[in-house]
């Protein structure tokens, strides 16, 4: 587009004290209603002193412009309103009556902090991406790109891997499991793994006979061999602790815990 096109468009100022995308998707779906606008929009944005406001309205009054705000912290809000009035640039707050309205009907003030609706999101997609690692990275799955995650979980089969790790995910953390197996070698990609980011699960003999049985129960008359044995967990167990010992993984009794109590803990031993 040439100089002299972009100079006969109406230019519109997006002020924020964060990314601007609120200003920019309510203004673009008011731009919708117009046949072919000869509109452009320029960003100011990340606005946290009086100086960027005053600075960024008195930019928009030179090009003869009007301007779309965002602006929450009041302070910085009252600084645009007098400039923009004393420079006489057309302003509009496209959050400002939703909150009175908001304020009125919760009887609460608004925090007036820049970036929530964005933060928000952000945590949403954090979530998402999580729970999609997760999922593509349980009982040893993935195993190529191990070392992204933010936690590996490792240990015998039934300690509660895989549910802690999606717990984990939807609180954002990407997070895999690998199962250790007695008489085999942990894969050389978890081995790979920085140690401080491992936390082997494990549980008593007892505990973990009781789940391993009812789950031989639920999947019917199919040859588990000595998988639901409790003389063959108890050594199964001994060998996993051996091979958490030798390489250095932390590890944590989950006997009688729930999920949310793992969780808790495994993200104590990797933090710290």
């Amino acid at each position: 587009m040439s100089s002299s096109a972009d100079a006969h468009r109406r230019q519109i100022f997006i002020l924020s004290g964060s990314t601007g995308r609120t200003c920019e998707e309510v203004l673009n779906a008011a731009l919708a209603q117009f046949e072919e606008p000869r509109v452009q929009i320029k960003h100011c944005v990340g606005l946290d002193s009086h100086a960027d406001v005053i600075h960024a309205v008195q930019t928009a009054a030179q090009a003869g412009g009007a301007i779309c705000h965002s602006v929450v912290v009041p302070e910085l809000k009252n600084t645009l309103l007098r400039e923009a009035t004393r420079l006489h640039v057309p302003t509009v707050d496209v959050l400002g009556p939703l909150l009175i309205l908001l304020q009125d009907q919760l009887g609460q003030q608004p925090r007036g902090l820049a970036g929530l609706a964005f933060q928000a999101q952000r945590e949403r997609l954090q979530r998402i991406a999580a729970v999609d690692f997760t999922l593509g990275h349980d009982d040893g799955a993935g195993l190529t790109d191990l070392s992204r995650a933010d936690v590996v979980l490792v240990g015998a089969s039934r300690v509660s891997k895989s549910v802690t790790c999606f717990y984990l995910a939807y609180e954002g953390i990407s997070a895999a499991n690998v199962p250790l197996i007695p008489g085999h070698d942990p894969p050389a990609e978890l081995v790979a793994v920085d140690r401080t980011k491992v936390v082997g699960l494990t549980m008593n003999a007892n505990r973990l006979h009781g789940l391993r049985q009812a789950r031989v129960k639920m999947l019917g008359n199919a040859p588990f061999g000595n998988y639901g044995r409790l003389d063959a967990i108890e050594v199964e167990l001994r060998e996993i602790e051996r091979q958490m010992a030798r390489y250095g993984w932390r590890r944590l009794d989950v006997s009688y815990m729930s999920v949310e109590e793992v969780a808790k803990q495994v993200l104590s031993l990797v933090r710290s």
